[in-house]
């Protein structure tokens, strides 16, 4: 465990070295926040709500989404990088678990974006706009948990997606659809209240719902207790499948490493 810690550790600290770097994400972040309110504040007209949907339940939908799609990003070319210059095969050699490695340095990575992009716009959120509060207590505690469960699902997808450059010369243009796919299906960029009931009934039982969508709904107290429990049974059904997907690639692209180097 300490060698993961060190991994987590080093990523963190690697990422406040770079002082402008950081401070240009943190005004990158929050002019995104402001395009997206400003936007629907158009689309809204003035209006407070449009077929029962607010415009503080959409405001809250993109800060949270933008918010918690700042934190959990996850390196999409950790393994493409590595096989691209050779150095995987020494990776593979280490005393430590390549892919225990690969969510070390992505825990460091979400800590820091945690402290210093979540935290400052969801600070300029409060300050600027209807952004709701969560509905109670126990929804706020349930939103963490099913934010963290998001994440897995947004992590997996991503190990899947990368486990593909055993056989791919580039993943750009795949890990281009995948977010894609991940800002439009998941509700980030267009709030799933918005899509057509059939839709929806569609999309709550896809992996990409489950990323940030779920959480709002939690964090707004739009759903029962019973129904909480099914939609975070469903995000560890995604990252369970999606990971046994992932692990499938992974096993079968190191033998297929193998066998290109020798």
């Amino acid at each position: 465990m300490t060698a993961y810690t060190a991994y987590a550790r080093k990523v963190f600290l690697g990422r406040s070295a770079y002082r402008f770097d950081h401070l240009m994400s943190i005004l990158s972040t929050i002019l995104q926040f402001f395009i997206f309110y400003e936007i629907y504040r158009a689309l809204y007209g003035g209006e407070e709500q449009v077929d029962g949907i607010t415009m503080s339940m959409v405001t809250t939908n993109f800060v949270l989404s933008l918010g918690l799609g700042t934190i959990f990003s996850p390196d999409d070319y950790f393994l493409p990088n590595k096989i691209w210059d050779g150095s995987i095969s020494t990776e593979l050699l280490r005393p430590v678990s390549f892919k225990g490695r690969m969510i070390a340095e992505n825990v460091g990575n979400s800590a820091f974006n945690l402290i210093f992009k979540f935290i400052p716009v969801i600070t300029v959120a409060l300050l600027t706009t209807g952004m709701s509060a969560p509905a109670d207590i126990p929804c706020f505690l349930l939103f963490l948990l099913s934010a963290l469960l998001g994440a897995g699902v947004m992590f997996t997808i991503s190990f899947a997606v990368q486990m593909t450059a055993f056989w791919l010369v580039n993943i750009w243009s795949l890990t281009t659809i995948k977010n894609v796919l991940v800002n439009v299906l998941s509700g980030s960029m267009i709030p799933l209240w918005f899509m057509p009931e059939w839709m929806q009934g569609v999309l709550n039982f896809t992996p990409f719902a489950s990323i940030y969508f779920t959480p709002v709904q939690i964090y707004l107290g739009q759903l029962s207790y019973g129904e909480i429990a099914v939609k975070c049974a469903i995000q560890l059904v995604w990252i369970i499948l999606i990971y046994l997907i992932g692990d499938l690639l992974w096993k079968k692209g190191q033998r297929k490493l193998v066998v290109q180097g020798g």
